[in-house]
């Protein structure tokens, strides 16, 4: 009879099940790995996983040091899944029984109602930033773990949420409650900050500043309850709504996805307190990549075509650009080859009529033909999984293009362009080739602490296990394990 769960919690930390590592070997049922890894990072001995599991010490024992030896009975994985508190997806099987009656998980973290029911008025922003950036700066790590179990809105909660967007920011009524106390100076110390904190996340990557971003974060919003002159308070809106924008993109590398959003909301709401359409277009921007990154296409599209309304005579070209490159991707997760290649022909003609970067602001300064090229050929490569032989090449050559022009110190772009041109070799049959390139990917991964490099490597991992008996192909597998295991 299969064992009913834990009765004194699960054995493993929500920290340790998050682990990519972890994950990869459940889904595989490779225990030589996974109960090496609980081992390492559990804290569990040998003894105490057998008696978890009611396998025999020995039989533990040769598990973990012969990777061959396989467990292929459905008792014993439930037996597993059930004595440590595993989840049963990650297993491939159905939720465990006890699952549903798990007392340790925390209640969900809550920042208030959706802000649909908030009125798009500056002070309203204000208030959301400080009580937003108040709870998570107070939030333990355990307590924050559990927000990768938030999923982002989707579908008409998330869009209807953002018509705000369109419509002009109230003029503010409020009376200054006393005298504000920024002047230019500070105002343009604060402006180069938000900057340095934007190319920081846009070469390494991750949320290990975060913390840092979040504090400048509320104490801007503290600056704007003090009622500054009416150009500091316009230029303080726009400063919180980049550094909302960076918070953003660190929560989504941290791989908290629905806090992302969170963050991504409230930059789109301090762009329009400040009157930036420019920058609420690049926000949009973002939240449309994140929906494409979770397989809603429709809903990115909607996000790009609420940009692009919201935008018009405020853009300029290789914002525009940007855009059409959004609305391409959103095109071929949908299939529509067609309309892929031309929105990707509009972007080209977009970002050929602009000028020097320094004709555009700072943060739009990075998209170039590089940029095109990378978003190109990794929506080829998306094609590809589906029809290799039509479109692997095509993708290989637009990303070796995106790689030509923009090094290592790219960063994130940089280590996620190498993982494409892997798959893309592996996807040809070029396996010596894929090879090659999957320690270059491994070797700019290792540069950047970004979420979504990770799981790319995940998935290119994938390709390295149809190919397991290829010495050079462990090789290659076995160097993406260690570096997700660190």
């Amino acid at each position: 009879m299969t064992h009913t769960g834990p009765t004194r919690g699960p054995l493993l930390s929500a920290e340790l099940l998050a682990r990519e590592d972890l994950r990869l070997a459940l889904a595989e049922h490779d225990f030589a790995a996974a109960f090496g890894l609980i081992k390492k990072y559990g804290g569990l001995s040998q003894n105490r996983i057998a008696a978890a599991c009611r396998l025999t010490p020995g039989k533990v024992s040769v598990i973990m040091s012969d990777g061959s030896k396989r467990i292929t009975s459905y008792e014993v994985i439930a037996r597993i899944a059930d004595g440590l508190g595993i989840p049963g997806s990650l297993l491939g099987l159905a939720p465990r029984s006890w699952e549903q009656h798990s007392t340790e998980v925390p209640n969900k973290i809550a920042v208030g109602p959706p802000d649909v029911d908030f009125p798009w008025q500056p002070e309203v922003t204000t208030a959301l930033a400080t009580q937003l950036t108040g709870t998570d700066l107070t939030m333990d790590r355990r307590t924050a773990v559990w927000l990768l179990a938030d999923a982002a809105i989707t579908g008409t909660a998330l869009l209807d949420s953002l018509e705000g967007w369109l419509v002009p920011p109230p003029v503010s009524a409020s009376e200054r409650r006393r005298p504000g106390r920024l002047g230019t100076h500070d105002i343009g110390q604060l402006e180069h900050t938000a900057v340095a904190f934007r190319q920081w996340d846009h070469r390494f990557g991750g949320g290990l500043r975060a913390k840092a971003v979040l504090g400048q974060l509320n104490d801007t919003a503290a600056a704007l309850e003090d009622r500054q002159r009416p150009d500091i308070e316009g230029r303080l809106h726009c400063v919180m709504a980049q550094l909302a924008g960076t918070a953003a993109t660190m929560m989504w590398d941290s791989g908290y996805q629905r806090r992302a959003q969170d963050y991504y909301r409230l930059a789109l709401r301090s762009a329009h307190a400040g009157g930036d359409r420019a920058f609420g277009a690049n926000v949009l921007a973002g939240m449309a990549r994140q929906m494409l990154c979770t397989d809603r296409p429709g809903d990115a599209l909607e996000l790009v075509r609420l940009a692009q309304d919201g935008s018009r005579g405020h853009a300029g070209p290789r914002v525009r650009a940007m855009l059409r490159t959004r609305e391409a991707w959103a095109y071929a997760a949908m299939g529509r080859v067609a309309a892929f290649r031309r929105a990707t022909g509009q972007a080209w003609e977009e970002l050929a009529s602009a000028g020097t970067v320094e004709d555009e602001p700072h943060w739009i300064a990075y998209f170039g033909e590089a940029e095109i090229s990378g978003v190109t050929g990794g929506r080829l490569l998306d094609l590809a999984r589906t029809d290799p032989r039509l479109h692997s090449e095509a993708a290989a050559g637009h990303i070796r293009a995106a790689l030509a022009e923009r090094g290592a110190e790219a960063g994130r772009s940089h280590a996620l362009d190498r993982i494409g041109l892997a798959e893309a070799q592996f996807l040809m049959g070029d396996v010596s080739g894929a090879v090659e390139e999957t320690h270059r990917a491994v070797a700019a991964a290792t540069l950047t602490k970004s979420d979504r490099v990770r799981t790319q490597l995940g998935d290119l991992y994938r390709h390295t296990v149809r190919e397991s008996t290829n010495p050079a192909v462990k090789e290659a597998r076995d160097s993406i394990r260690e570096l997700l295991a660190n």
